[in-house]
């Protein structure tokens, strides 16, 4: 098989569901490594460095959770978690730690095929721009403003500014670095070292309530920084400045 093929690392400890994933994967023209867990998957790391990990959440000795932060904070390897469960909190943490996209076990293998494509159609996209991304990530649109990172300011489409206290930005710019993930308030309070003495209070419901004021095109309904019940917050940079007030938050 040719070489420039896409190297995607299955890690999974179940090594009939390795092989499942690994053949049918191969079948399809990438080459697979496969390995039955945490090690095995840190010793092909010394090796070389996959395009994709195809990961399980729930494995012996270190787990998903930790490989996962791992790969968000040391490289920029795209994941696809796998798990046996498919409960809300296996979603949410999954997509807090950084994964690229999830799937539950048993999972439909055409389905995963379609998605370790589409995942990596979008880190090649990215890694094809690396100026235009350091550009972007310097200024985030945010409903009807932009943010601008370096100068920590608002900016309408006039050009005017909106200046913001400390607690609004850091949570902004936690939103602008997990664009389309729920971050629990635990989560937000960690991101953005919001955290007040009482660890029981409301504080970062009354912050968001204030920033979405000044990003919200009907703060009422809002589609920029919505709520997603039981769980959290959810950034979405695609919610459109001109959203009708009718539209209701999740």
């Amino acid at each position: 098989m040719p070489m420039s093929e896409p190297l995607i690392a299955v890690v999974d400890d179940e090594e009939p569901t390795r092989a499942m994933i690994g053949d049918y994967l191969a079948m399809n023209g990438l080459r697979v490594a496969s390995c039955d867990g945490g090690a095995a998957f840190r010793d092909l790391l010394m090796r070389e460095t996959p395009d994709l990990v195809v990961l399980d959440l729930n494995m012996p000795g270190e787990d998903g959770l930790s490989i996962v932060r791992f790969l968000k904070t040391e490289t920029r390897i795209p994941v696809i978690m796998l798990t046996a469960t498919a409960s809300l909190v296996d979603r949410v943490v999954g997509l807090e730690l950084g994964a690229d996209d999830y799937l539950a076990k048993p999972c439909e293998l055409r389905e995963l095929l379609a998605r370790i494509r589409s995942v990596l159609r979008r880190a090649a996209s990215v890694a094809a721009s690396p100026a235009a991304e350091a550009d972007a990530a310097r200024r985030v649109r945010f409903g009807t403003k932009w943010l601008d990172l370096d100068a920590q300011l608002l900016w309408d489409e006039a050009g005017g500014s909106v200046q913001l206290v400390q607690s609004e930005f850091s949570l902004l710019k936690a939103f602008a670095e997990n664009p389309r993930r729920v971050l629990t308030r635990e989560r937000l309070l960690d991101l953005a070292s919001a955290r007040d003495s009482d660890p029981f209070d409301r504080a970062i419901d009354v912050r968001i309530t204030r920033i979405r004021r000044k990003v919200e095109p009907d703060p009422a309904h809002p589609t920029v920084i919505r709520t997603v019940r039981g769980a959290g917050y959810i950034f979405s940079p695609e919610a459109a400045p001109q959203a009708s007030a009718g539209t209701k938050s999740a």
